[in-house]
């Protein structure tokens, strides 16, 4: 996931797919977001660490499909009407991610990210790329190669 650069003096924008985990709103950078559906049938494998949901048939393709409450050490809840499947793109690998409800797509002005440095530098914050906030409201902007575990990305 791009860095957000803070240079040049110019404004930018950062585009972010905004989402709920129980009551914490969280963002992903829209360029690594393929599409968002609803829950379906989700078949379990066998031996996968345990925030791993299991596999689903997304038009053809085998898409692996991660509980991001489980994978961030959230407390679990049940799925609801608004559960969503939301399909990031690291490099080539598409991977689903279970959240709570899709709330919107927000544009976050660069200057309004803390870098999750500034929050904690400790090995908890891993997943934490910034905090946005945009009218008084704070998302945690999270790092998909880190939640994905992408070979080459990790620290």
């Amino acid at each position: 996931m791009a860095k957000v650069e803070k240079g040049n003096g110019i404004n930018e924008e950062v585009q972010v797919v905004a989402f709920k985990l129980r009551k914490e709103e969280y963002g992903f950078n829209i360029l690594s977001v393929q599409e968002i559906k609803g829950l379906t049938d989700i078949t379990r494998v066998p031996f996968t660490p345990d925030f791993i949901k299991g596999v689903i048939n997304l038009r053809g393709s085998v898409l692996p499909v991660i509980d991001l409450k489980k994978r961030l050490g959230l407390q679990d809840t049940s799925y609801t009407e608004s559960t969503r499947i939301v399909v990031v793109k690291i490099d080539d690998i598409s991977v689903g991610m279970i959240v709570d409800a899709v709330t919107e797509v927000l544009s976050i002005d660069a200057s309004h990210i803390d870098t999750a440095k500034s929050v904690s530098d400790n090995e908890s914050t891993r997943f934490i790329n910034g905090i946005g906030n945009i009218d008084a409201r704070l998302i945690i902007m999270l790092n998909i190669d880190e939640i994905v575990g992408a070979p080459g990305e990790s620290k």
